[in-house]
């Protein structure tokens, strides 16, 4: 499951089923192949629900802001094949997805967190805010932890991706920022296409 995991996902906070559905229909006809629709989105339940229905077998359908036990449970019923937690969670969170093979992504900042997440079962140890923590934070870490599977969150984009894959990150989840708004509320999944494109090309 991790050897096909995205490199990239693409993080949906706020998006109703349609501006999703949208922004799908331009990922599968890119190499961005993971979704990340936040638990604190209106109706994201459902929506996970629809989605990975709709294209489970393409891309990988994430819940995100997974904080404990219940949004875990209801995430991974809806049908998401991975969680991202923002902040370390209780080790119940970890067991239940391991339970049902169910990508783990915890949220960590400190070296202790990213530590702890990794011993305990994290699949990938997400760093955030990973801007804030600056570009080499990953690499500096790695160096008395080992190499530890990291994903960078929070200010990560198209102009800087580069540069967090070219410092230990392994994996990125990148915010809505990386499309223009109207591209997405107009349907224009050509401009979408071409956004995933541009992103593809930088960190290649």
């Amino acid at each position: 499951m991790m050897k096909d995991f995205s490199k990239v996902t693409v993080i949906l906070r706020g998006y109703n089923y349609d501006e999703t559905k949208t922004v799908m229909e331009a990922l599968v006809q890119s190499n961005i192949r993971a979704v990340e629709i936040t638990l604190n989105t209106d109706g994201a339940l459902e929506t996970i629900e629809k989605i990975s229905k709709e294209y489970a077998d393409r891309v990988s359908i994430g819940a995100g802001t997974v904080k404990n036990l219940d949004d875990a449970k209801k995430a991974i019923k809806a049908g998401a094949t991975f969680i991202l937690t923002p902040i370390v969670v209780e080790k119940e969170v970890i067991n239940e997805c391991k339970k049902n093979n169910v990508l783990c992504v915890i949220g960590a900042m400190s070296p202790t967190e990213v530590w702890w997440c990794y011993e305990n079962g994290a699949d990938i140890v997400k760093v955030f805010p990973a801007k804030d923590c600056g570009i080499t934070y990953i690499k500096d870490i790695k160096a008395p932890l080992g190499n530890i599977p990291i994903m960078a969150v929070g200010g990560v984009s198209k102009h800087n991706a580069k540069e967090f894959m070219n410092n230990g990150a392994d994996y990125l989840g990148i915010g809505s920022s990386l499309f223009d708004k109207k591209d997405i509320l107009n349907k224009n999944i050509g401009n979408l296409v071409k956004t995933l494109k541009e992103l593809e090309k930088e960190i290649d």
